[in-house]
C-alpha cells in the first residue's frame, strides 16, 4: 500500500480518494466531470482525465468497457486504505457500546461487540476470544450424569463455561464424585488454566490411588479446553448478504461456507494481526482462495503487554474503509478497557 502512495502526487492521491469514496457510495463508475464538480480542484476535465489515465496505468483504477467512468481496482482500494491508516489518529473515537451491564463476563462482552459492529457497519463482524489459558478457574462442578458417566463443568473468571464428559468402565462411587468437586474448588479455583501448578494438583502423588486415578480422568476438562479453536464470535451474516451485489453473490456464498471452518478464520486473523495499529487486508492479501474477493479490517485488543484477541470486519472489497477502520479501532479500545478491568479483578 505504502509504495503505491509514495509514487503519487498530492492531486493524484486526492483523485484516487474521490474515486474510491464516490464509487463506494454510488456503485457507479466515476467520470471526470463528477470529479471536477466534487473535488474543489482548480483543474479542467481534461487534466482530470489525464490524471485518471495515470492512475489507471499504475493499476489503481480501471474502467468498464461500457463506460468512460473509472472504478477502483483491488490495488487501488489497498492504496486508499493504506493512506487512511497513515493518517489515522492514535486516539480512537468513542464506540457506541455500553459494556457495564455484562460485568466480568468477557464472552457476553464479545457477543455484544459483534452485534454492535455489524449493526454500525453492515459488515460481517468477527471477534476472537482471549485464549483460555489466560483466565483463571472460578468454579468447578463434577456431576454424575449416569452410573458410569461424569460431566465436569469449568467456569472461568471471565464468564467462560466449558464442559467435559468422561465415561468410565465401572460405575462411579457418588461419594468420589462429590469429593472431586470439593477438592477441585479448594485446590484449583483461582489458578490460571494454563498453569503447571494446576496440572500438578490434579496429579498429586500424595493423593490416594483411587482419588488420583479419578482426577487423572478429569484432567482433560482443564487441558483440552485450552486447545479449543472455536472461540470466535460472528455477527451480521444476514446483513452482509442484504448488501451484496448480484455479481458478488458467489464470493459471499464461499465466505459463508468458510465461516464453518473457524480454525482457518482464527489462523487468518492471527496472521494479519498488528498489535499496535489497525490493519487492512484486501483480496489476494488474504491468501485463502475462498476470500479472494473480500477485504478484512481489524484491530487487536488486550492488556498493555499482551494481545488477547482481534476485532475484525469482513466485507466486500468495495466497502467504506474509513468507517470500518475507525469502528474496529474504537471497538478494540473499548474491549481493551473492559478486559483490563476484568483481569485486574481476577
Amino acid at each position: 500500500m505504502r509504495d503505491s502512495l509514495l509514487s503519487l502526487t498530492d492531486r493524484q492521491r486526492e483523485l484516487l480518494r474521490l474515486v474510491v469514496e464516490e464509487y463506494v457510495a454510488t456503485r457507479q463508475p466515476v467520470g471526470s466531470k463528477t470529479l471536477v464538480e466534487r473535488s474543489g480542484l482548480s483543474v479542467s476535465s481534461s487534466t482530470v482525465r489525464s490524471e485518471l489515465a495515470t492512475l489507471e496505468a499504475q493499476g489503481l483504477l480501471t474502467h468498464p468497457h461500457t463506460s468512460a467512468g473509472r472504478v477502483p481496482t483491488e490495488r487501488g482500494y489497498r492504496a486508499y486504505a493504506g493512506g487512511l491508516l497513515e493518517r489515522l489518529e492514535s486516539r480512537p473515537g468513542v464506540f457506541p457500546l455500553d459494556l457495564t451491564s455484562v460485568r466480568n463476563e468477557v464472552d457476553a462482552a464479545l457477543r455484544a461487540t459483534t452485534e454492535m459492529l455489524s449493526d454500525v457497519t453492515h459488515l460481517l463482524a468477527l471477534v476472537s476470544a482471549p485464549p483460555l489459558e489466560t483466565t483463571t478457574v472460578k468454579h468447578v462442578e463434577v456431576l454424575l450424569l449416569q452410573p458410569r458417566v461424569v460431566m465436569v463443568v469449568v467456569i472461568t473468571s471471565t464468564g467462560g463455561v466449558t464442559k467435559w464428559t468422561v465415561t468410565f468402565e465401572e460405575p462411579v462411587d457418588p461419594g468420589l464424585a462429590q469429593w472431586a468437586g470439593e477438592y477441585l474448588n479448594e485446590r484449583v479455583a483461582g489458578l490460571t488454566l494454563g498453569a503447571n501448578v494446576l496440572r500438578q494438583r490434579l496429579t498429586d502423588p500424595e493423593l490416594p490411588a483411587q482419588e488420583r486415578a479419578f482426577l487423572a480422568a478429569l484432567l482433560p476438562a482443564f487441558t483440552e479446553a485450552i486447545g479449543d479453536e472455536q472461540r470466535l464470535y460472528v455477527g451480521g451474516t444476514a446483513t452482509l448478504l442484504a448488501e451484496v451485489r448480484n455479481e458478488e453473490l458467489a464470493s459471499y456464498r464461499r465466505l459463508l461456507a468458510i465461516l464453518e471452518k473457524r480454525a482457518a478464520l482464527l489462523e487468518l486473523l492471527r496472521g494479519s494481526l498488528d498489535s499496535h495499529r489497525p490493519f487492512v487486508r484486501v483480496g489476494e492479501e488474504l491468501i485463502h482462495p475462498e476470500l479472494s474477493n473480500v477485504a478484512l479490517v481489524g484491530a487487536a485488543y488486550g492488556l498493555v503487554h499482551r494481545t488477547l484477541g482481534t476485532v475484525s470486519l469482513l466485507g466486500p472489497v468495495r466497502m467504506d474503509y474509513d468507517k470500518a477502520i475507525r469502528s474496529v479501532q474504537s471497538a478494540a479500545a473499548a474491549l481493551s478497557r473492559f478486559v483490563a478491568d476484568v483481569y485486574e479483578d481476577n
